[in-house]
């Protein structure tokens, strides 16, 4: 099977600190990837410099067999990779579902031209009731008029994954998506990330392990720059090498 990401020899150093040294990483279409290691490891580099924030110093990045190296941010989001922070900007002034219609219309790009007003007015409500469904399905529906300043952190978290789900991805970065979260709003998040399995590849960093272990169809560990271990929860859990690097206080 053909990756849909695949990272060969990425490296990025700042100043003397090599925070990613030869990561080679493969992530297969419709499965949810969870890249874990302890702090300091290069997970957020990596993060970076998959989104395009970064470019790496050496190595490349393919995308669906596209060489996406030297592709900048914005390219790679047209391609279909969305880092939630980079899309799913919040305007708490704004109506959770008036970001949510903001997300579908960014999708629309023809909707950016200064000829919008020659566009049918059900075309607006088309993309509103596009944002319901959104809205809808990480179970923000009856918020849906509030204010994004007036809602809770887990709902706020979740108005991000419904906005970067309006934009269609064809590859999710979630970057510790339950930072923050209350018990009951990490189970409403862990049950959203589960509900994407299959329909939706996603690249999820996260620490709880034991949210890790139930979400992930693979996890690929990363350990001073280096991934040294990548596979199933089973495989991870046992091998040794990340026992002795890792897992071995977590579990």
């Amino acid at each position: 099977m053909t990756a849909l990401l695949k990272a060969t020899g990425l490296k990025r150093h700042f100043g003397g600190l090599w925070a990613t040294n030869g990561v080679d990483l493969a992530i297969e279409a419709g499965e949810i990837h969870a890249l874990i290691g302890p702090n300091g490891a290069g997970k957020t580099t990596l993060i970076h410099l998959i989104s395009g924030a970064l470019p790496p110093d050496a190595g490349t990045l393919h995308f669906s067999g596209v060489d996406i190296t030297r592709c900048n941010t914005h390219e790679r989001v047209a391609r279909g990779i969305t880092r939630s922070y980079q899309i799913t900007q919040i305007f708490p002034r704004l109506s959770l579902l008036e970001n949510v219609r903001l997300a579908v219309q960014a999708r629309r790009r023809d909707w950016g031209s200064s000829l919008r007003f020659w566009r049918p007015a059900s075309a607006d409500t088309q993309m509103i009731t596009e944002a319901a469904e959104w809205l809808d399905r990480v179970g923000l529906t009856a918020a849906a008029g509030q204010l994004a300043c007036d809602v809770s952190h887990g709902e706020r978290r979740a108005l991000e994954l419904a906005m970067a789900l309006a934009t269609r991805p064809r590859l999710l970065l979630l970057d510790e998506p339950l930072a923050g979260m209350g018990p009951d709003e990490s189970a409403h998040m862990t049950s959203l990330i589960a509900g994407l399995r299959g329909a939706q590849t996603v690249l999820l960093v996260e620490h709880d392990m034991d949210i890790v272990f139930r979400l992930a169809d693979r996890i690929s560990v990363l350990v001073a720059g280096r991934i040294i271990a990548s596979g199933t929860p089973a495989v991870v859990r046992e091998n040794q090498e990340v026992r002795r690097a890792y897992l071995g206080d977590e579990l």
